[in-house]
C-alpha cells in the first residue's frame, strides 16, 4: 500500500460571521511558490460562500481574507456557493462550484482572466427533473440500476409537492483541452460521468437530452470496491502524468456508524479519459483522526484540490465538513502503485 502522510489541519474557522460554522472543501491552484485556496465558508443556517487564502509553499498560510471571495447573487445559488474547484485552460480560469438554492444542488461555472474577477455563467448541468432523467436514461439501454434507486430522495413523503431537479454535482474540468474539446467530469449518483464540448455555449437542455440517450458511453467509473460501494464522485482536478490522468476522487460506504467518506485514486486514459486504466482497490486515505471523525458531518475526508512540489503531491480536503486539512504522497510512487492494478478496459 502507498504511504500517505497527513500534515493535519490547515484552516479552521476564523470566528468571522461568514464562516462561523465551518471551512472546508477548497479549490486549489498553484502559481509559482504560492498556492491559492478558495474554500467553502459556512455560516449559521448552512449558508455557504467562498473564502480565500494564500499559502507560501504548500502548507504555510500567508494571507487570508476577512470577507467572502465569492458570494451568492442569483436565485439558483441563494443558499450557497459550495465546494469549488479551479483549473486554468489556455488563458482562462474555470471555477466550478455547487449552486444550492435550498432545495436543489447543481453544478455551476464561473470564469476569469485574472483569478480575481469572475463572471458567473450559471448552471451547466442538466436542467431536468429526476423523472425525466430516468426516462431518458432508460431509453439509452443498459445502465447501472443504481441510477434509478434515488426515488425516495427525490419524492419525499414529508413534502411531495417540493420541486426537485436532478442533483448533479462535482463538476470538475480537466486542466487543458483534450482533442480540442473542453472536458469535464460530473456526478449523478452513483458514478462519475464525462462531457466533452467545443464551448460552454454548446451546453443547453437539448444537449443534455441527447447526452442521456447514450448515457452508458459517458460513464467513466461506477462503484466497485467496498469503500466506495454507496457512490463515488470527482474530487480534485485531474493531474496529467505520462501514464494517464491521475484522478483523486471520493468514495462513500454505508457502515454501522453511518456513511464513511474516503479519498480514492484512479488513472484515466490521456487521450480518451472516458476510459479507466487503473483504480486502487483500497482507499488512498480514510478518516482516522478526531478532526476527521467528528464534526458537522462525521467520518469525512473529501478531497477537492492538489498542488505538486517536487515529487510530492499535496492533497487538500475537507475534514468532517468542518475544517480544511492536507495529506501528502509521493507522486511517482502513487502512479507506480496504480499501474500495478491496470485493468482491461472493456469500453
Amino acid at each position: 500500500m502507498i504511504e500517505v502522510k497527513k500534515t493535519g489541519v490547515l484552516l479552521a474557522p476564523s470566528g468571522l460571521e461568514f464562516e462561523n460554522e465551518g471551512v472546508l472543501n477548497p479549490a486549489v491552484i498553484r502559481q509559482g511558490d504560492f498556492v491559492h485556496l478558495f474554500y467553502r465558508a459556512v455560516r449559521s443556517g448552512n449558508y455557504s460562500c467562498i473564502g480565500y487564502c494564500k499559502l507560501d509553499g504548500p502548507l504555510t498560510v500567508s494571507e487570508r481574507w476577512n470577507k467572502p471571495f465569492m458570494a451568492p447573487e442569483f436565485d439558483y445559488e441563494s443558499h450557497g456557493v459550495e465546494d469549488a474547484r479551479i483549473v486554468k485552460i489556455d488563458d482562462l480560469y474555470y471555477m466550478t462550484y455547487t449552486a444550492y438554492d435550498g432545495i436543489n444542488a447543481r453544478g455551476a461555472v464561473a470564469t476569469s482572466k485574472d483569478m480575481l474577477h469572475f463572471k458567473k455563467h450559471g448552471i451547466i448541468v442538466p436542467p431536468i427533473t429526476y423523472a425525466k432523467f430516468v426516462s431518458l436514461a432508460e431509453s439509452a439501454g443498459k445502465v447501472n440500476e443504481n441510477y434509478y434507486r434515488n426515488h425516495k430522495f427525490y419524492y419525499q413523503e414529508a413534502d411531495p409537492e417540493k420541486k426537485m431537479m436532478l442533483w448533479d454535482k462535482n463538476v470538475i474540468f480537466f486542466p487543458r483541452r483534450i482533442n480540442d474539446k473542453l472536458v469535464f467530469l460530473h456526478r449523478i449518483r452513483p458514478g462519475i460521468q464525462i462531457v466533452a464540448v467545443n464551448s460552454l455555449k454548446d451546453i443547453d437542455k437539448e444537449f443534455w437530452e441527447n447526452y442521456f440517450l447514450s448515457m452508458q458511453e459517458d460513464i467513466v467509473m461506477d462503484p466497485v470496491y467496498p469503500h466506495e460501494s454507496s457512490y463515488i464522485g470527482g474530487g480534485c482536478p485531474p493531474i496529467e502524468t505520462e501514464h494517464g490522468w491521475l484522478l483523486i476522487y471520493h468514495g462513500v460506504q454505508e457502515t454501522n456508524i453511518g456513511r464513511v467518506y474516503s479519498a480514492c485514486a484512479a488513472l484515466l486514459d490521456l487521450n480518451d479519459p472516458s476510459k479507466e486504466i487503473a483504480r486502487l482497490p483500497y482507499p488512498l486515505f480514510s478518516p482516522e483522526y478526531d478532526w476527521e471523525l467528528v464534526g458537522e458531518v462525521n467520518n469525512v475526508v473529501f478531497p477537492t484540490g492538489t498542488s505538486v512540489f517536487g515529487s510530492t503531491l499535496y492533497i487538500y480536503y475537507g475534514a468532517a465538513d468542518s475544517l480544511v486539512a492536507c495529506a501528502s504522497v509521493n507522486l511517482p510512487e502513487l502512479v507506480a502503485e496504480l499501474i500495478t492494478y491496470t485493468k482491461k478496459n472493456e469500453k
